[in-house]
Parts: C-alpha cells; sequence; structure tokens
C-alpha cells in the first residue's frame, strides 16, 4: 500500500540516516551545485521547491501536509510533478538531487527533524 500510495518504502528515520551519510561522504558535490537534474531545479514552481526542500529534510507526505497548511493529496501532486518535471524515480533520488544541487546544504536541516 505503501509503494502504491506512492510513498517511500524506507521509514523516516533511515532515510534521515541515510541523508546525513550521504551527505557526510559528497560534501564537495553539494557546496558546488553539480549539473544534470539539478540544472532542471529552476524548472520547478516555488511551492514544488518547498516540497523538495521538505522531502530533503525527511518529512512525510501528512507531515508537509501540516507544515503547509494543504491537503496530503495536493503534497501527491506536487510531490509527483516535481519527481516528472527532474526525471526522477522516487523521493529518495529527489532528496540526493536537493543535496547534489546545494538546494539543501548538509547540516541545513532543522534539529527537529535531524537523527
Amino acid at each position: 500500500r505503501i509503494i502504491a500510495a506512492g510513498e517511500a518504502l524506507l521509514a523516516p528515520t533511515v532515510t534521515r540516516r541515510l541523508i546525513s551519510q550521504f551527505a557526510q561522504q559528497q560534501p564537495a558535490a553539494a557546496a558546488a551545485g553539480g549539473s544534470g537534474p539539478g540544472g532542471a531545479l529552476a524548472s520547478l514552481t516555488p511551492r514544488e521547491t518547498q516540497v523538495l526542500r521538505l522531502v530533503a529534510e525527511g518529512l512525510s507526505n501528512p507531515e508537509i501536509a501540516g507544515r503547509l497548511v494543504v491537503t496530503e493529496e495536493t503534497v501527491k501532486t506536487h510531490v509527483s510533478r516535481m519527481l516528472s518535471k527532474l526525471g526522477l524515480r522516487d523521493r529518495t533520488q529527489a532528496v540526493v538531487t536537493a543535496y547534489e544541487s546545494g538546494l539543501v546544504v548538509p547540516g541545513s536541516v532543522p534539529q527537529a527533524h535531524r537523527l
């Protein structure tokens, strides 16, 4: 059901740990801004960019909906459009793209969302 709903299969705590370890291994790529999918960030609407940042923080769709005061269905639509515009398969790739592009910088995730 989780996959059919477009959610990540990994628990948020596991996703955050993965992000943290990836960020420690790739600080130069994140700081440099990289190329590739990161250049496509300009095609995102401000709201899609905001949703990407929240996904990169490890928030679930219900958590994002609560933060933005929108419905969960609206969040799913934003996530779907963001993934499509960036040519990504899933939220994990979106997180990696957010870090590699410099949209999210290691250490910038609020303390409440870190492990």
